[in-house]
This record gives C-alpha cells, structure tokens and sequence, in this order.
C-alpha cells in the first residue's frame, strides 16, 4: 500500500520546541515502521511562512520578512537532522509550486461558487489568524492564546464553510477519520451546533506579507487558507508531474499527525476546502496533547522550557527519540521535567538496554567462537503495531522483553554456568545474543541508530561502545 504522513506546518515565528520535536518524531516512527514491512510512503513536514505573526514578528526584529522566514525555515531544516527525521519532502509555503497550488485551491473553490466578499466586522486574535465567535472565548479572552482579541472591521472574502455541515456530519461519522474517537465526538458535537462562514482573506493594505488573491491584487490569501493547500502541494498537485498525488494521495492512504488545538483547521476547515475543490478527504488525522513541565505550560517567562536541541545535546538523538515516544502520552498532555527525564534515561537505558547489551555481548565476545547465525526476518509481534497510534505501548513490549532478558541472566547466570558446563553455557549466551539482535530489530522505527549498532555488534561479535553514557548527575 502507498501510505502519504504529513506533520502540521510549525508557524515560523520562533524556535523550534518540544512539541514540534514530539509531532515530527511520532510521523517519523510511523514512516519508518510502514517503510520496514514493505510499504511505499511519502513522508512530508516543513514549514508555514505566510501570515500577519510573522510579519510583526519580522518587523520587531528590524529584518526583511523574506531574510526572516528564511532563517528560521533553516532552523527546522536544522531540527530535522538533529531528530534523524526521514522525510521524503521539506516543502515551504514561499516555494513557487505552493504558491501556484494554493492559487488553484482559491479557483477552485471559487468556481464552486463557495467564494464571496463583504464587510466584516469581528474580534480578532492575532494568535490564531482569525476571527473569533462566542465559542472561542473565555471571559472576553481567545480560550487558545488568553488574550483578549482586537475590534476588526474590513471587507474580506468569506468561504461558504456552512454549506459543509451536512457532508461534514457524514464525514466524520466514519470512526476511523479522527484519532482519539473523543476528538471525532468533539468534533461531530461542534458541526451540529452549527458553522458559521470564515474569512479567508486579508486587505493588502493592512498585511502585504500572504498570497495574492486571483483576480484582487488588494487582498491577500488568509493564512490557513494558504497553508492547509501544502498537504496536496507538496505531492504535486494539481499537475501531479511525478504521479505523487495520484499514487500517495487519491489512490493510498492519508494520514496527517497535528496538535490538539489543530482540530477545526484539520479536520473542519481544510476538510471543508478539499470538498469544494473535488479533492478527496484525508483519510485519517491523529492528535497529539501537550507537553507541560512542572504541572504548567511551558513559557520563557517561568524557566520551564525544555528545548529540543537540548534534549539532544543531553541525551543524544536516540534517547531524545525513545523519552517523547515512551513517555509522553499519544494522545493526551503529559508533564515532563529535566528530572524526571534524567531517571528515565538513566533507568531504562542506561542501566536498562545499554547495560543488557553490553552484558550478553560481553560474555559473547568472550565465549562464543564465531557470531550468531542471523535470525531470519520474520513478522514482527501484533504488540508492536502502531495503527493505533501507541507509540508507549510498543516500547512497553520491548522493554519487557528487555527486562525479561535481564532476569533470565540472573536466574540462569551463563557466566557460571561456562565454566562447569561450557555448552550449555554457550546455548544460553547464544539464544541471548539471538534475543538481543530481536530487540534491535524491534528498535528500528524508533531508535534507528541503537538498531544499527545493536545489529552491528551481534554481526561482528563483539560488545559494543556504550550505547548510553552516564548523564552528569550535578
């Protein structure tokens, strides 16, 4: 089967975070796992550079928007390899080729009549990009950003969102389409409560930095509008010259990993938008929580930021991999702390599947004439399948099996047992290094790099360098 992942498009007016580096991971395991039992997959990320934060953001630091987006375009670049991320497209909503799609999308929609101006006046949060209704407020304040929105007046173009709700009740009537199912619910329980209409353009007087709306050079293309299109441009669409949108898109399957807060835009908005344009719907959309440290949302101004880089720096890239997978909930907001990544590592690798590595290698190297023969590949256990998206669970199944490997050496102790026994000391070591070579096999969609040495070293016979060092507890 043709599997097409795409992250959400990370806004580029900031740094990279947690959160950026959890999503990408998470798509990244997901490609790696499909790619290993032989499917065909287009991994797609990048990022989103159109839109009014950017351009204030731009100005306060006194830099030209082009020189601005471009920088920080490099930092996620940067992020990617940091991560050992395997995307197969980086695709920037400045490139050309996004910029013509997301012109078609507007036709298109247009053309569907779904398209229409008029005068507008509404609260605006700068945060989200948008409009707000009553429903996205809390005590006069936006419920995403905890600010309270700006009076705007203008004329903008709107897109017949209402003119979806029926299609869209039938869309996400299919469980499949949404995971968590209680998003599906929340999701489903916000379309019967009725869609207001959406604006989906700017004055060009107001923000210059978007697209040009086709045919009226004095607007410019909303954000979201502009963005969403990158799921389908960066396959192609609409020429499709390679065949990637037909292949991956309309006749694989589709899934887009986003945040939480994402769940309008996703699978309302754009869900919306591929109606109107004859675009076939995504197939699925999986949302991720938080990541809170200290029991409070991470912010610069209490000190709790854990930055990603960081944690790399730290821990190196397959430790960062293993701490977001295993111990930050799929689905719901999890709170980590610098402490408490600090006894993870040191307990479950460290002392965990470094320590039974360089055990079972060791008494191999020492004991063993020749290396293992090499398992043959064979379907890997039901308790590692990501299709459900539990990412914490698989690894739960590897490290009992690591765990289960470390109680056998105690129980049986084959360090003993060669010395009085020396063959069935050796059929022990034997049918460990087999066990250990599994589990590296088992690593590779999460922990690539500990897959290939662990691999490496039962090929060669040998223990390997510490896979793990010790953190400076100080």
């Amino acid at each position: 089967m043709a599997r097409y992942i795409t992250t959400t498009l990370p806004y580029v007016n900031a740094d990279p975070h947690i959160g950026h580096a959890l999503e990408f991971i998470q798509a990244d395991t997901l490609a790696r796992s499909y790619r290993l039992q032989g499917e065909e997959v287009f991994f797609n990320t990048g990022t989103d550079e159109h839109g009014q934060k950017i351009y204030e953001a731009a100005q306060k630091e006194g830099k030209e928007v082009q020189a601005y987006v471009d920088h920080y375009a490099g930092e996620f670049e940067k992020l990617g390899k940091a991560l050992n991320l395997s995307y197969d497209a980086f695709i920037r909503t400045t490139d050309k080729a996004h910029i013509a799609a997301a012109e078609e999308m507007w036709r298109r929609c247009d053309a569907k009549g779904d398209i229409y101006k008029k005068a507008y006046e509404g609260l605006y949060c700068v945060g989200c990009e948008r409009f707000l209704s009553e429903r996205d407020m809390e005590g006069g304040k936006c419920v995403i950003h905890l600010k309270e929105p700006t009076l705007l007046k203008e004329e903008n173009y709107f897109f017949k969102f209402s003119n979806y709700e029926g299609a869209l009740k039938e869309y996400l009537s299919k469980e499949s389409v949404v995971i968590p199912e209680w998003r599906r619910k929340e999701l489903l329980e916000f379309v019967n409560n009725g869609l207001e209409d959406f604006s989906i353009s700017r004055e060009k007087e107001r923000l210059s930095w978007g697209i040009p709306v086709p045919g009226d050079d004095s607007q410019v293309m909303y954000v979201w509008f502009d963005a969403l299109t990158n799921y389908i441009s960066t396959l192609g669409w609409p020429e499709d010259p390679q065949g990637n949108f037909k292949k991956f898109w309309e006749e694989g399957q589709v899934l887009q990993l986003a945040g939480k807060d994402q769940l309008r835009f996703q699978s309302l908005m754009w869900q919306a938008m591929l109606m109107s344009a004859d675009v076939k719907n995504t197939d699925q959309v999986f949302y991720h929580g938080f990541i809170n440290s200290g029991g409070k949302k991470m912010s610069k101004s209490l000190g709790n930021v854990i930055n990603p880089y960081e944690l790399v720096e730290k821990y190196g890239i397959d430790a960062t991999r293993y701490l977001l997978l295993r111990h930050v909930h799929p689905t719901e907001d999890s709170d980590i702390t610098w402490e408490r990544l600090d006894e993870w590592y040191t307990a479950h690798l460290v002392n965990g599947l470094g320590n039974l590595v360089s055990r079972v290698m060791k008494l191999s190297e020492q004991y063993l004439d020749a290396p293992i023969t090499i398992p043959e590949p064979a379907p890997f256990p039901k308790e590692l399948s990501l299709d459900s998206f539990t990412f914490n669970e698989a690894l739960d199944y590897i490290w009992k099996r690591i765990g289960d490997a470390d109680e056998r050496i105690t129980k049986e102790e084959p360090f003993k047992v060669v010395k009085t026994d020396l063959e069935r000391g050796k059929r022990i070591i034997s049918e460990l290094v087999e066990e250990v070579y599994w589990i590296g096999r088992f690593l590779y969609a999460f922990m690539p790099e500990a897959n290939e040495k662990i691999k490496q070293a039962v090929k060669e016979n040998r223990k390997p360098e510490n896979l793990f060092p010790r953190i400076d507890s100080k």
